[in-house]
């Protein structure tokens, strides 16, 4: 017995819905890794605010992650690999970057919910990863 209605079925069987999916999910790692790419100099500065030494390491490891990630799960090759990289990217960042567990008032209010929001994230990765090794299996993809 069907429960969802025809729009639905026909939208989450459109072929293009799984690209343009997978492009929400890591449109903004690329834009973050365009941004630094733009603008070396802040991004070597945002990993030493962080206390990533050395800083220009850090910040061309983000970059390579932020492009490399996405572009295996845009390309629907090695999908589990670059969902991989942004997952454990993404949970690494959400530490580093919201430690809630810190703070106090405000402050810890909005890095909670930025924290948890990360951790969103990464588990769209996972089904990102779930969702092509199904349709890998299936030869779907």
């Amino acid at each position: 017995m069907k429960v969802q209605p025809r729009l639905v079925d026909a939208v989450l069987d459109w072929p293009p819905t799984w690209f343009v999916a997978r492009l929400l999910l890591v449109g903004a790692y690329l834009v973050g890794a365009l941004a630094k790419l733009g603008d070396w100099p802040g991004a070597v500065a945002e990993q030493a605010h962080f206390g990533m030494h050395p800083p220009a390491f850090w910040a061309a490891t983000t970059i390579a992650v932020e492009l490399v990630g996405p572009a295996l799960i845009l390309a629907g090759r090695l999908v589990w690999l670059g969902a991989g990289m942004l997952g454990v990217f993404t949970v690494l960042a959400a530490c580093l970057a919201n430690p809630f567990w810190a703070m106090q008032g405000a402050a810890r209010f909005a890095a909670t919910n930025a924290f948890f929001e990360h951790l969103g994230l990464a588990g769209g990765f996972v089904l990102a990863a779930l969702v092509a090794e199904h349709a890998r299996r299936e030869g779907r993809m």
